[in-house]
């Protein structure tokens, strides 16, 4: 299928075809909301916000394809009003949020452990290359296969790879049942909880622990929603009135919640906030600071002085690693390093997807 050439990607090509000649880097950029994530942004500003709209959409097939220079809160209000989302929510940190930074960002919310990823919800894209070529891979549907892990790729790349041009997503009916179940409980029990309930055939879409208190957020049909009710209460679980809970999953989702709110005034005072990724049963990790638990486990989150080795040594101890989130001193490192293996895996998709190495250099790992 030819891509349309609208003056606005036209306008697109022609610059990455002119700091391909001359090696001209360039900051892949749609709102900026997410600035503050990977490693320092540098070369001229590439503006994607005068790409927009969506391109299709079909409810009963349950896909979307829409312009990377999109605002998210458009293609979630187009959605909505058809009783649709994007099932693995993805945190909007402003306004100008865009689907294209959703994607290079790769970032997914409190209902990941359940739904899935951002990767796991792409079906195809479009990609403008490093050379000014227009690639497409995936399609629409999910039998379309073709080039399907290309696409699943540029998610959480951050735009070393090119410009997302456009985005085919698997979007999902909004549940018709949801509650809020509240326990008092240590950080060892609510792991040990979790790990038991996620073995069971319950409706339990998103979790957090934080000071003590686990949360669980309970999706699903009707019937399925009451049956783990009435199963959480007897284990001593207080079920929240209907609507209680939605302000704290937005406010995890979209990282504006006490606990987040406290950490970006320890980031402000120098104590960075880490993201630590391990399997869902790994033991309590125990550094010092404050800690917030989510994805059933899998997820947990930072805000502590411990030394940046600690953290990563201690992290992959447990089968996972560790991500510097937010910190005004980066030059631990942002992400893991990684072992020689994957370091040329990396370094040959970016020779191939853009040889002069001019999209977003360094934004990932600095020699990349």
């Amino acid at each position: 299928m030819t891509v349309p050439i609208s003056p606005e990607l036209s306008t697109l090509v022609d610059r990455v075809r002119a700091a391909h000649a001359d090696r001209t880097p360039l900051e892949v950029r749609g709102g900026g909301t997410k600035a503050f994530y990977g490693e320092t942004p540098s070369g001229r500003v590439l503006d994607t916000r005068a790409h927009t709209g969506i391109v299709s959409y079909q409810p009963t097939e349950l896909v979307v394809t829409v312009a990377s220079g999109t605002r998210l809160a458009e293609l979630e209000a187009t959605l909505a009003e058809k009783g649709q989302g994007l099932a693995f929510e993805p945190p909007v940190f402003g306004p100008e949020a865009t689907v294209g930074g959703m994607l290079a960002a790769g970032l997914s919310g409190p209902a990941r452990a359940s739904m899935g990823a951002v990767r796991d919800h792409v079906l195809g894209a479009t990609l403008l290359d490093g050379s000014g070529e227009l690639l497409q891979f995936g399609g629409e549907v999910m039998k379309n296969v073709a080039g399907y892990d290309v696409s699943r790729v540029l998610a959480g790349s951050l735009g070393t790879l090119g410009v997302v041009i456009d985005v085919s997503l698997k979007v999902l009916p909004l549940a018709p049942a949801t509650a809020t179940v509240r326990f008092a409980m240590d950080e060892a029990t609510a792991l040990a909880r979790l790990n038991e309930w996620g073995g069971r055939p319950l409706p339990l879409n998103a979790s957090a622990w934080w000071d003590g208190t686990l949360l669980l957020r309970l999706r699903g049909a009707m019937a399925a929603v009451r049956a783990a009710i009435a199963l959480f209460k007897d284990a001593g679980g207080e079920v929240l009135e209907a609507g209680a809970g939605a302000p704290f999953w937005d406010g995890l989702r979209h990282q504006t919640d006490e606990f987040f709110a406290k950490a970006l005034l320890a980031v402000d005072r120098g104590v960075p906030l880490w993201r630590v990724s391990v399997p869902q049963t790994a033991a309590p990790l125990g550094f010092s600071g404050e800690q917030l638990i989510e994805w059933h486990g899998g997820q947990r989150w930072w805000c502590t002085a411990t030394p940046p080795a600690q953290v990563r040594r201690a992290a992959a101890a447990a089968g996972g690693h560790a991500t510097l989130f937010r910190a005004k001193d980066k030059s631990p490192g942002v992400f893991t390093p990684l072992s020689p293996g994957l370091a040329a895996i990396h370094r040959r998709m970016k020779q191939s997807f853009d040889p002069a190495g001019i999209f977003n250099p360094g934004r990932l790992y600095p020699d990349l």
